[in-house]
């Protein structure tokens, strides 16, 4: 078959097949189609960076404590995580074409009103119109490149988001910095926001151009109330974990998580009653039989945890302990990015010379013992250069965890997502960005909490003050604050390697 686009739509003409095959030729856009998508990946890896460089500068404008930062980006990733697997599902039933375009709309007009928020309470909430729009963009990506390669095709499309994402967390923080350091017209921090606007009127045109139709061939039910369950389970694990610190932790946060995960018990039961009732679960349970899905989920859940909370203490620590101004803070996390950019490098020459489908899962692990001993080298970095410390101490420390992250990150997806069928795709692309996005959420919770809670009183940006004692005490607070941060962030990567070991040997075979 052939493919040709038409108002965006792609049109296929049979071509003479073998006996007993039905042949297509592949979709003639799939290639930028492809950047399509990846652009609407990275402008929502974007969001999620520039906001944590930008969070000193808007508690400072907006006011709010320590909670209004940590909301800053649980909000998003919390409302991202509760709508993907729904968004996903939607896509299967209502078009992936279509949903990616309602999508990439609510996600450009969230960012407006992010951009002219006038208090830290609409501000967070807009971040969560922002991830519930996102939730309903992102997911569609799967399902559409599933529907427009085949064969090795499908493993160099998916190799594609590595780098995308390196040069998005390459270029997130400094970008963030600029922006808000020029305060072009006035707008300070607002800017990371407005940028959005040309980029999400970029996505809708390519998208409705060139984006292909897809849905299931059969079109699913929507399970509401799975969508409920699955929601309400998140919020009541995440929202205590969020404000328990700065409310003394009363007892009801203890029963929220606790009821939070006796929710997701429940979620996964009824879920299981309606596959067997025949009906369309929101959560394929068939996907969870797949060990290559199951564990890859614990493993990821685990590990994107520990990377969102330590970029997030880690540009606290840089403006607010070093009283770094956004744009330095955010070119001393460049050593990060770029070892970033090596791990990605070092998978793709695994993936040209070697063969990633038998080793990746030992670039998983080692990537995630790559990444803790570079967490762990920071951590005595810390400890060795006492209140004199730099950027330049931190940032041998920051490239050994940033290689070790682009190791875990270049093989996840696919070794995760290789075995998934294609009636499974919605279900599966959701399900697995919603588990990352929710693990995003508990690590800023966790990792947020210990750093503001070691803190105490040294909460605000007092270290750049001209008062020289002043600014040794606070480095030194900050300093020790983070190191112990640092050690639960670590623990957190033992955890993934943990589980990576449930990873099991992979069996599907690319076609050559």
């Amino acid at each position: 078959m052939s493919d040709s686009p038409v108002d965006g739509v792609a049109v296929r003409t049979p071509v003479p097949a073998a006996a007993g095959q039905v042949a297509r030729a592949p979709y003639r856009w799939r290639w930028v189609a492809l950047w399509v998508l990846l652009a609407a990946e990275a402008m929502d890896m974007l969001d999620a960076l520039v906001a944590n460089v930008a969070a000193p500068s808007i508690r400072a404008d907006l006011g709010g404590g320590a909670a209004t930062v940590q909301w800053l980006g649980a909000a998003y990733a919390l409302a991202m995580a509760v709508g993907l697997i729904t968004g996903g599902r939607l896509g299967d039933i209502v078009g992936r074409k279509r949903m990616f375009l309602i999508g990439a709309l609510g996600f450009t007009a969230a960012s407006l009103l992010c951009a002219v928020s006038w208090s830290s309470g609409m501000l967070i909430g807009a971040r969560g119109l922002q991830g519930l729009f996102g939730a309903v963009m992102i997911p569609q990506g799967l399902g559409i490149i599933k529907e427009m390669f085949e064969g090795p095709e499908i493993g160099r499309a998916f190799g594609l988001f590595g780098p995308v994402m390196a040069a998005a967390t390459v270029g997130g923080p400094v970008l963030a910095g600029v922006l808000v350091d020029a305060d072009l017209f006035g707008s300070g921090w607002r800017m990371i926001f407005l940028i959005n606007l040309p980029l999400g009127l970029l996505a809708l045109l390519g998208g409705w151009k060139f984006l292909p139709e897809s849905r299931s061939a059969r079109r699913p039910r929507l399970d509401l109330t799975g969508a409920a369950l699955a929601s309400s389970a998140a919020l009541l694990l995440v929202l205590p974990l969020v404000q328990g610190r700065e409310l003394g932790w009363p007892a009801w946060t203890f029963v929220s998580m606790a009821a939070g995960i006796g929710l997701f018990s429940v979620f996964g039961r009824y879920e299981m009653r309606v596959a067997r009732a025949g009906g369309d679960p929101l959560v394929v349970p068939g996907l969870f039989r797949k060990r290559a899905f199951s564990a890859g989920l614990v493993t990821g859940a685990v590990f994107f945890a520990a990377v969102a909370g330590f970029s997030l203490v880690l540009s606290l620590f840089l403006q607010s302990g070093l009283g770094l101004t956004p744009l330095r803070a955010g070119l001393a996390s460049l050593p990060w990015s770029l070892g970033m950019v090596l791990g990605f490098a070092a998978v793709q020459a695994v993936e040209r010379f070697g063969n990633l489908e038998r080793l990746g899962r030992r670039v998983i692990r080692t990537g995630l013992v790559v990444m803790a001993l570079g967490i762990a080298v920071l951590g005595v970095t810390l400890n060795t250069a006492g209140t004199g410390v730099t950027p330049w101490h931190l940032a041998p420390a920051l490239v050994l965890a940033g290689l070790g992250m682009g190791l875990v990150m270049g093989p996840f997806f696919d070794t995760v997502l290789g075995a998934v069928e294609p009636h499974e795709s919605g279900s599966a692309s959701g399900t697995v960005t919603a588990v990352q996005q929710l693990g995003s959420a508990m690590g800023v919770a966790v990792l947020g909490t210990v750093f503001f809670g070691g803190l105490g009183g040294l909460g605000g940006p007092i270290a750049g003050s001209a008062d020289l004692a002043a600014r040794t005490a606070a480095v030194a607070g900050y300093s020790a604050t983070l190191q112990v941060t640092l050690w639960a962030g670590t623990g957190l990567l033992a955890a993934a390697l943990a589980a990576s070991f449930l990873l099991p040997r992979p069996v599907r075979v690319r076609e050559h």
